[in-house]
């Protein structure tokens, strides 16, 4: 009966669901490469032997090119949603400002996996090259592109939700239901914007914008890395 209960279990199909999506597994590799970046970095910073340290710098290090070998490939998604954003007739009415702003997050991160793409072979030891840290830098930059697109949705996308609840009469069944409504889509926007201003620790930071240390960095990107298993987990449920 245990056995029946265990093989049957809804969370175990649910888990099995969740790993089975490279999305899944890419987010939980991720939070592991943050936590590990910010924790190596407390050590160090906590005057802690380099022994202690050695492990979670490498997990940092092994895990990141996982997840970059996991990405091959993936740029195609990206490109592939950018062009079904400017063609789609369902978004020819939409708001332009956020349909322009879609398809420029879509086309930075595809350039992004496309430039990070080109690094794979140099990152995983087996044929080291010389433009690959400039193909690193290019990939970044076209990241932090695509996440100021996504950060204006985002604060755009509060604003329009502020208007609209302007005009909506919360005393009548129609105003509840719509009120309801926005209240939902407000808290998507928002999980969206803290998941976005955490990468952007990341581009930024590489890129030589702002000077922030692998502490901040680190933990900015395990809550990112937090949200999108939490997201990942509800799609397949």
């Amino acid at each position: 009966m245990v056995v029946d209960a265990l093989a049957y279990h809804p969370a175990i199909a649910h888990y099995l669901r969740y790993v089975a999506t490279t999305v899944g597994r890419d987010k939980l590799l991720r939070t592991i490469q943050y936590f590990s970046r910010f924790y190596a970095w407390y050590l160090f910073r906590t005057n802690k032997p380099k022994s202690a340290i050695a492990p979670f710098e490498t997990i940092k290090k092994q895990f990141g090119l996982t997840r970059k070998l996991l990405r091959v490939g993936k740029n195609i998604e990206h490109f592939k949603a950018a062009a079904v954003v400017a063609l789609s007739t369902k978004t020819s009415g939409a708001d332009p400002v956020l349909k322009y702003l879609a398809i420029g997050r879509q086309l930075g991160y595809g350039l992004y996996l496309s430039f990070d793409m080109l690094t794979v072979l140099d990152a995983a030891g087996i044929r080291k090259l010389e433009a690959a840290k400039r193909f690193q830098v290019q990939a970044y930059r076209a990241w932090f592109a695509g996440l100021v697109c996504s950060t204006i949705a985002g604060v755009y996308s509060l604003w329009q939700l502020k208007e609209r609840e302007k005009l909506v009469n919360k005393k009548e069944g129609e105003g509840v239901v719509e009120g309801k409504k926005i209240v939902k889509e407000r808290s998507a926007v928002n999980t969206q914007l803290i998941s976005d201003f955490c990468d952007l620790t990341v581009p930024t930071s590489a890129l030589g914008y702002v000077a922030l240390d692998d502490g901040i960095v680190g933990i900015a990107g395990t809550i990112s890395s937090l949200l999108g298993v939490l997201a990942a987990w509800k799609k397949t449920a």
